[in-house]
């Protein structure tokens, strides 16, 4: 935690980068850097609010401020007509959650507590969710490769219908949860903790550091072009693999945490309830967003992007079937991560 407060001292120098004209590698580092720390007082300050709020809810404002920097960071980069890194960034926030966060979360839980439990409905009904989003991909990606004609003038239009179902899933899965079936969302009894802070103090954190985190994101966003032509990264890796692990912070350290006290319940509902609102909820928004904008952004993804999904999907839905876990599964999640995220680097 300490290590990552040293780091708030980007946020000005990002700042001082941009209006100097420095070169615009210093900015994009920068403004990386930056976005870690102030995701981190995002998750702090989003803590301080579940603790009030109840578990439930708690839990649900973890994913939606989690997925805060993502959603910001896409928004500018859609919003510059960088499709190929908001898509990226999508599909690397959900390969990321699903194998990095959770995967990093039952390693190092696992050497801590040499058995890991947790319930098997709600993880059960995470990954079902997540096998959706990869058939809403699937799809898009199976008409383009077997149409006898090109078919890019109607992709806009069905995305946008695939778009509006899939937030109508996520709205349902919500009922779900917390009206209709929230007996069976009943885990481990967690120790009553009290609020380390006031309510306001609270509030303006985490509207302040969202604020922040906007200002950085535009910053990162117009550099990125930048970074590609000098340094030779694709925007698949930047959006695969940087924004995500800079997005992703917050929950790295809060899943992480929590499963080195043993409460993989909440563990797993960070990772995998992140993974799904980014899924269902948030990509389908930036496509919302982007026809609202004139700037179609579309379901159509890569086809190694819809085969990295698929994969941590399935790998996920295993490893949670039987609603326990060890070190040894949590470390083959993490690996799998690596050996795509080096596929991604090498990707054209």
């Amino acid at each position: 935690m300490k290590a990552l407060a040293l780091l708030f001292v980007f946020v000005p120098l990002a700042a001082i980068a941009h209006f100097f004209h420095w070169n615009p590698g210093l900015i994009f580092l920068f403004s990386l850097l930056g976005i870690i720390p102030l995701a981190q007082v995002m998750g702090k300050s989003t803590e301080e609010i579940a603790i009030r709020a109840g578990a439930g809810i708690g839990g649900l404002l973890n994913a939606t401020f989690g997925n805060a920097t993502e959603l910001i960071i896409a928004f500018f980069a859609l919003k510059a007509g960088l499709f190929k890194v908001v898509q990226a960034s999508i599909t690397g926030s959900i390969i990321g959650n699903i194998l990095f966060v959770l995967g990093l979360s039952i390693l190092l839980g696992g050497i801590k507590h040499p058995h890991l439990r947790f319930n098997r409905t709600v993880a059960g009904l995470n990954t079902s969710l997540l096998v959706l989003a990869v058939l809403s991909l699937l799809v898009p990606a199976g008409l383009a490769a077997t149409s006898p004609r090109p078919i890019d003038g109607i992709m806009p239009a069905f995305s946008v219908l695939v778009a509006v179902l899939l937030i109508l899933v996520y709205a349902a899965s919500l009922l779900f949860s917390f009206k209709t079936h929230s007996h069976l969302y009943v885990g481990e009894v967690l120790p009553e903790e009290k609020p380390t802070m006031g309510l306001p103090v609270t509030l303006g954190l985490l509207f302040g550091s969202t604020l922040l985190v906007a200002v950085m994101s535009e910053l990162l966003v117009g550099s990125i072009e930048h970074v590609i032509q000098t340094f030779g990264l694709s925007e698949m890796f930047i959006g695969v693999v940087l924004v995500p692990i800079v997005g992703n912070a917050a929950e790295h350290l809060t899943s992480v945490t929590v499963a080195l006290k043993n409460k993989m319940d909440l563990s797993l509902g960070i990772a995998l309830g992140s993974a799904t609102q980014i899924a269902l909820f948030v990509a389908p928004v930036l496509v919302l967003a982007g026809a609202c904008m004139g700037r179609p952004l579309t379901l159509h993804f890569d086809h190694f992007e819809v085969l990295a999904v698929m994969a941590a999907v399935l790998i996920a839905n295993f490893i949670t079937l039987d609603g326990e876990s060890n070190w040894l599964e949590g470390l083959l999640l993490v690996v799998t991560y690596f050996i795509l995220a080096v596929a991604f680097f090498f990707h054209p």
